[in-house]
């Protein structure tokens, strides 16, 4: 099951919109060219989140603990999960991404699997093939078709459980505090506290939470803060409309020039930058 199908190389991303939120399904390739960071940061979405790996190799960190990727992995991360995935230049695969409560049957909890069963392989792809279908072709009751399609996938990812293809990973102490520290990431990135504030939240010194979190997935723990934040900073920016101001007081910055310094140190761009560049390619 090497490289994608030539419908999904083409397939367009244009999601079909539900009333929870978009449906969309394809090749990974397509929707993070252009905009890497969206993936690359670490960051949760409120969508259910799976990818298929179908060449080459990455990584993701799921809650604060990073994880490899390579061919015919599976990757379900639920919406709600902090996450990011980095798969470099040439890497392939497919995704799907549904929103929260479009089924109740989806797992509750991040899963990466190693799916050795050809027929396993196939089926998913062709899932993913559908679904891009349906979305491309907005034909007569699509939006039944791709809930159901949703459903399948997590019948799919079900038998995967059952078939004993999930990868436990370390469940450490350092393991089990970063996830801890990535759930108070995802609640509070747009509270102003300190991570020290987090640290002692979670009993423990900051200087240990740094250093648990660095050897877990890279990062420090006020790295993680940080990318969160950026990611929310950068989905204001390139993709709404909302004032720099009212973006940096909906993310705790003291002032809009402290929010501004923010973003230039961690891209390199002003936010006034990033948004002109972002229309430019829309």
């Amino acid at each position: 099951m090497s490289g994608l199908p030539g419908f999904l190389r083409g397939a367009t991303q244009a999601p079909i919109q539900t009333v929870a939120g978009p449906v969309r399904a394809g090749s990974f390739g397509l929707i993070a060219q252009g905009s890497a960071w969206k993936y690359t940061l670490q960051h949760d979405r409120p969508a259910d989140f799976l990818l298929l790996m179908t060449r080459g190799q990455g990584r993701a960190v799921i809650e604060g603990v990073r994880r490899g990727l390579s061919t015919h992995h599976a990757l379900f991360v639920p919406a709600g999960t902090l996450f990011s995935l980095d798969l470099p230049t040439g890497t392939q695969a497919l995704y799907m991404e549904s929103p929260a409560g479009l089924t109740d049957r989806l797992p509750d909890s991040a899963l990466l699997m190693r799916v050795r069963d050809s027929m396993a392989q196939a089926e998913l792809t062709a899932e993913i093939d559908a679904m891009a279908r349906e979305i491309a072709g907005h034909r007569p009751r699509a939006l039944e078709a791709l809930e159901a399609r949703v459903r399948l996938v997590s019948v799919w990812l079900h038998r995967q459980v059952a078939a004993g293809s999930v990868e436990p990973g370390a469940d450490g102490a350092s393991q089990r505090l970063a996830r801890r520290f990535a759930r108070i990431v995802v609640r509070a990135y747009r509270n102003p506290a300190p991570m020290a504030d987090h640290a002692e939240a979670l009993d423990v010194t900051p200087t240990h939470l740094t250093r648990v979190c660095k050897q877990t997935c890279g990062r420090t723990a006020a790295d993680m803060l940080a990318e969160r934040r950026l990611h929310a900073a950068r989905m204001a920016l390139e993709t709404g409309t909302q004032p720099v101001q009212a973006i940096a007081q909906s993310l705790g910055f003291a002032s809009a020039a402290y929010f501004s310094r923010f973003v230039q140190v961690q891209t390199g761009h002003s936010p006034t930058a990033l948004r002109k560049a972002a229309r430019k390619r829309a």
